[in-house]
């Protein structure tokens, strides 16, 4: 089947990072899909990510085109700005500009593409099972690719082919992260502490971050990894209405919450709500090998 004008298709250098989801051999170019040696075949779709999962599974958590829109509609805005440069710089001094990056649960692939940015000939590879996701993902850098995957099943990908693997707000799978890095790779964390967004929590019935989150992360990455540094970033966000809006309906939180409900609580649109705090903690741990 020839491919689609206009479709981009994943490129060669994808091709030696992914592999088949059901019998874990290469995958090859076969007009617009991906196919193995054993025929099992994976469509390209026209934003051109390919789709590696399988039966039409998506999992209950993944993002809707909602979450997506808002997500893509608040880091427009710059307001993770901050965050984005600190990732950039701390994959310049943790990778080779030529690496292969993984991001886990890539979203809208945002800080991938900040990172793409910092390492002039890396490739970039986002997982995610939301389709609307992926669309944004593949879209958001010209070395960026996407695929679609639930991040807590064992990773169609090859044994230690990545140089940094990216995890930003997203499902942690200690066991993949530790099976796809070289022994020289490193894993880049990001997770809130307990400060972010703490001006919106009560008012707005936003979840709790446990103040011990960091402390947990260790210890599940413990038997895998050894923890290298972290570093903490806090600065306060100048929010309007339609910025706090956009935030609640991008996070967890727009599970159980009312985009309306949200509106009537803040005031409206174009009026300035109190300054927000930002506070994130970005670590960086190194893969443990035998007799380390």
């Amino acid at each position: 089947m020839p491919s689609r004008p206009g479709r981009r298709l994943p490129s060669d250098r994808l091709l030696t990072v992914l592999t088949c989801p059901l019998c874990r051999s290469g995958l090859q170019r076969t007009g617009g899909a991906l196919r193995c040696a054993a025929r099992h075949t994976f469509d390209i779709a026209r934003h051109g990510y390919v789709s590696l999962l399988t039966g039409g599974r998506r999992p209950p958590s993944a993002d809707s085109a909602a979450m997506i829109a808002s997500r893509a509609a608040f880091l427009r805005a710059g307001h993770y700005a901050p965050l984005a440069r600190t990732l950039a710089a701390l994959a310049a001094d943790l990778a080779p500009p030529s690496a292969t990056v993984l991001d886990a649960g890539t979203g809208t692939g945002h800080h991938l593409a900040a990172v793409l940015d910092a390492l002039p000939g890396a490739l970039g590879v986002g997982l995610d099972s939301s389709a609307p996701a992926l669309r944004a993902a593949a879209r958001a850098h010209p070395r960026a690719e996407a695929a679609g995957w639930d991040v807590w099943r064992p990773w169609p990908v090859r044994s230690g082919c990545a140089d940094l693997v990216l995890n930003v707000f997203a499902p942690r799978n200690a066991e993949e992260f530790h099976r796809i890095l070289r022994p020289d790779g490193a894993l880049l964390v990001v997770t809130p502490t307990d400060r972010h967004l703490r001006e919106l929590r009560g008012s707005l019935g936003l979840l709790e971050v446990d103040p011990a989150k960091e402390q947990r992360l260790r210890r599940t990455l413990a038997g895998g990894f050894r923890h290298e540094r972290a570093e903490r970033l806090e600065y306060a966000m100048d929010l309007t209405a339609g910025d706090v809006v956009s935030l609640v309906a991008m996070s967890p939180a727009a599970h159980h919450l009312n985009p309306e409900d949200v509106r009537r609580r803040v005031a409206g649109p174009g009026t300035p709500v109190p300054r927000v705090t930002a506070s994130f903690t970005a670590s960086v741990y190194r893969p443990r090998r035998a007799g380390r």
